[in-house]
C-alpha cells in the first residue's frame, strides 16, 4: 500500500476545507440525493462525499455503507486530489500498487473506485465525489460525465452553505450595530433634550422678565435661540423614532377596528377645530401591526397639517383592497411638494427646506420613519402632489 502524500498547499487546503463549516455535521437531504443518483447512474452499490480533514476522510454523505469518516491514509480520496486528472479511476485496486493491500480492499473489497475532486472556486481540492464497487468495472463515457457534473453541484451545495454562514455572521453583526445606534440615540436624546428644554423655558423666562426693555433686535435673537431649540429637540425626536421603528417592526399583527382606529388618529394627531379630517366611517375588520400603521398615519396626518398654509384644511382619508394588500390614501390641500422634490423626500436627514405653519423646518426623518415601516409591513408608498394645491399619499400594507 502506498499511502497518498500531501499536498504542497496542505495548510491553505485545509483552511479552505474547514470554512465551509462542514466537517462532523449530519447527514443532509440535499447531499444525499447527489450520491443515490451517481449510484443509481452509475449502478454501483457505494457513493460517497468526502471531505479530505487533518488526518481522516470526513463522509459528508455515505450511501451504501454505515460509517462516516475512515483514516486519511488509507483513502483512495486522498490520491485523488493530488491528480492532474479531472476524475481518478481504479478499475481493479488489486492489481495496483498503491491499493492491493490497503484495509479498505482486504477487509470491505474495494475493488473498483472512481473519485472526481471537488476544486472551489481559488483552486483547492477539498474532497471528492466517488464510487465502489466490489468488482472490477469500467465506466462508460455519460457516466464519467455524470460524475464531473455532479461535482460541480456539490461544490455549488458547498458555496451555498458557505454564503448562508457569511450572511448569519453579517445579519448578527447588523442586529448589533443597529442596537447600539438604539442605544446611542436614546442616550444622545436623553442627555441632550433636558439642556434643550431648559434653554427653551430661560429664553421665554428672559423674554418675560425684561418685556419692554429689550430693543426689536434682542427680541428676535431670544426668537431665534428659542425657535433653533425647538427644531433641534423635534430633530432628536424624529431620530429616536427612526431607531425605535425597528421594535415597532418587529410588533406582531393584530386585528382593528379602521373606524376606530381613525378616530382615534384624529385625536392623536394636531387636526383641530380648522380641519376638516374626513375619513370612512363603516366598520371595518382588519389585521395588521397596529403600532406601525399608527405611526405612519399620525406622521403623514401630523405633516398634511403642519405644511398646510391655508386658513381652513382639508384631510381626506381612503381606504381600499386587493386580495393580498390593504390600499390606504391620506390626502390634503397643503402647499404641494414640487416634481424636483418628490424623489428625495423619503430619504433620511433629506429636507427641503420649507417652514412649516409655525415656521419652523423639518429634520427629515419622519418620512423616512415612514417608508422604513411601509416596508416592513411588504408594501410600498407613493406620492401625487401639485404645488399649491395640495399632496396624496397612498400605500399599501400586505395583508394579514
Amino acid at each position: 500500500m502506498i499511502a497518498p502524500k500531501i499536498p504542497t498547499n496542505e495548510f491553505q487546503r485545509q483552511k479552505a476545507v474547514e470554512k465551509y463549516g462542514l466537517l462532523d455535521t449530519l447527514p443532509e437531504e440535499s447531499f444525499d440525493s447527489i450520491t443515490r443518483l451517481i449510484s443509481y447512474i452509475c449502478n454501483v452499490p457505494i457513493a460517497l462525499i468526502t471531505l479530505l480533514d487533518n488526518d481522516r476522510n470526513f463522509l459528508k454523505s455515505h450511501h451504501g455503507i454505515p460509517f462516516n469518516e475512515s483514516p486519511r491514509e488509507i483513502s483512495f480520496c486522498g490520491h485523488a486530489i493530488n491528480s492532474e486528472e479531472p476524475i481518478m479511476i481504479v478499475e481493479d485496486s488489486r492489481k495496483d500498487e498503491r491499493f492491493h493491500d490497503n484495509p479498505l480492499v482486504e477487509e470491505h473489497g474495494a475493488i473498483f473506485y472512481a473519485g472526481v475532486p471537488l476544486e472551489n472556486n481559488d483552486g483547492f481540492k477539498l474532497g471528492t465525489l466517488c464510487i465502489y464497487d466490489n468488482k472490477p468495472r469500467k465506466l462508460d463515457d455519460g457516466q464519467i460525465s455524470a460524475m464531473i457534473d455532479l461535482s460541480k453541484q456539490v461544490m455549488n451545495l458547498y458555496e451555498q452553505k458557505y454564503n448562508n454562514i457569511q450572511l448569519k455572521k453579517f445579519h448578527t453583526r447588523l442586529q448589533e450595530r443597529n442596537e447600539n445606534l438604539r442605544k446611542f440615540a436614546s442616550v444622545v436624546s436623553h442627555d441632550l433634550k433636558s439642556p434643550l428644554s431648559n434653554i427653551v423655558m430661560l429664553t421665554e423666562l428672559l423674554k418675560e422678565e425684561n418685556k419692554g426693555n429689550l430693543n426689536q433686535e434682542s427680541e428676535q435673537y431670544l426668537n431665534y435661540l428659542r425657535t433653533s431649540s425647538l427644531s433641534l429637540r423635534d430633530y432628536i425626536d424624529g431620530l429616536l423614532q427612526f431607531y425605535k421603528s425597528d421594535r415597532t417592526i418587529d410588533k406582531g399583527k393584530e386585528e382593528i377596528d379602521l373606524k376606530s382606529f381613525f378616530e382615534n388618529i384624529k385625536e392623536l394627531s394636531t387636526a383641530g377645530s380648522e380641519v376638516n379630517f374626513q375619513y370612512p366611517e363603516t366598520s371595518k375588520i382588519i389585521r395588521v401591526n397596529k403600532i406601525a400603521l399608527e405611526q405612519v398615519f399620525l406622521n403623514l396626518v401630523t405633516n398634511a397639517v403642519k405644511y398646510n398654509s391655508k386658513d381652513f384644511i382639508e384631510i381626506t382619508i381612503s381606504f381600499q383592497e386587493t386580495g393580498s394588500h390593504y390600499i390606504f390614501s391620506v390626502k390634503d390641500n397643503g402647499n404641494g411638494i414640487s416634481e424636483n422634490d418628490k424623489s428625495k423626500i423619503f430619504d433620511l436627514f433629506t429636507t427641503l427646506g420649507k417652514e412649516d405653519r409655525e415656521g419652523n423646518i423639518g429634520s427629515g426623518i419622519g418620512l423616512a420613519t415612514v417608508k422604513k415601516l411601509i416596508t416592513s409591513m411588504e408594501g410600498d408608498i407613493h406620492i401625487d402632489s401639485e404645488i399649491g394645491i395640495g399632496s396624496e399619499f397612498r400605500f399599501s400594507v400586505c395583508k394579514g
